[in-house]
């Protein structure tokens, strides 16, 4: 997929809302504003939004415990996503759900997940629908380096060769699943392992957009085609810790200001854009005053939003067929 003028704003514009929502939702969530768990994306968004830009509303997605990145990609609403956050009415989940629980079946968004290796297994069942309707969609399973290690990541892709489906397994190593480096607990090549199951694999720098995307978009195309399930094992870090509230005792001292002066995906990617001639930071500037703009609002909107009601509780729960 060619990359024109038009993709590349919206790539910065998609990266842009991650990253700011994700540094407010770190700042409301210290000032003790966000009931519940939250875990931060800030670092890896151009994995997400290099996916997620070759897919449409017949595709799905789903993610993990780090979710708003994919989210936001995926085209989910910035806002009615701050109000779930922040458990309030008119979230995208009227509030019930919080960070971990974010889903938008009318986008795709199958949901963020906190079952650790808890996607593989439900785009297995999304591709096969696919396949079985002949749609033409594909199903991405997010998981990070810690899912990668999971039973359930391990049937999914099994499954997903048997049934020659069109699905996409991106682990997401951020080099740490909690507290523990992948360097330690991932054994192995995880390209490897996607031989193992008869389907392609790739290793991806997720500090590059561009790497992402074009790896991104050919497993995408043979999926589309009917060649089955690929997998892209996807470096990139994170930078903030496992959970809200985590002291990151298992990082050096230094490791974090390091990794935003010599790792940011966003500083990567409007270097090379800028350099290139492709934008101009003025362009790009605009982008990130009106990506602040967005989520100001959403999190003034959120924070003034009702609560849900309390005959409510048992709505949202069960799906009646």
């Amino acid at each position: 997929m060619q990359l024109n003028r038009d993709d590349l704003l919206r790539a910065w514009r998609e990266m842009r809302t991650i990253r700011a929502f994700e540094e407010h939702v770190h700042t409301e969530f210290a000032a003790g504003g966000i009931p519940g768990f939250v875990h931060l994306y800030a670092g890896e968004e151009a994995s997400a939004v290099g996916v997620c830009m070759h897919l449409s509303d017949r595709d799905v997605i789903a993610s993990t415990h780090r979710g708003h990145g994919h989210c936001i990609a995926k085209g989910c609403d910035v806002k009615a996503m701050m109000r779930e956050i922040f458990g309030r009415a008119g979230g995208l989940c009227a509030g019930k759900g919080g960070s971990m629980h974010i889903a938008d079946i009318s986008r795709g968004m199958l949901g963020a997940n906190g079952i650790v290796g808890g996607a593989p297994p439900l785009v297995c069942g999304a591709a096969l629908t696919a396949k079985v309707r002949g749609t033409g969609g594909v199903a991405i399973a997010f998981c990070g380096d810690g899912g990668a290690n999971q039973g359930t990541t391990a049937e999914g892709m099994n499954l997903a060769s048997v049934w020659k489906l069109p699905a996409i397994f991106v682990i997401e190593d951020n080099g740490y699943a909690e507290s523990t480096a992948s360097a330690w607990s991932l054994a192995g090549d995880p390209v490897k392992r996607a031989e193992g199951y008869g389907m392609p694999g790739t290793r991806v720098d997720g500090r590059d957009f561009f790497a992402v995307h074009e790896a991104a978009g050919e497993a995408i195309e043979r999926a589309r085609k009917g060649e089955g399930p690929s997998l892209l094992h996807v470096k990139l870090e994170r930078f903030f810790g496992h959970f809200e509230g985590d002291a990151m005792t298992y990082r050096a001292a230094d490791e974090v200001a390091r990794l935003r002066a010599e790792r940011d995906c966003l500083a990567s990617f409007r270097r090379r854009v800028t350099e290139a001639g492709l934008l101009d930071g003025a362009a790009l500037d605009a982008i990130d005053r009106e990506a602040a703009a967005l989520i100001d609002e959403a999190v003034s909107e959120a924070k003034a939003a009702a609560f849900p009601r309390p005959a409510e509780l048992l709505t949202d729960v069960y799906v009646s067929y």
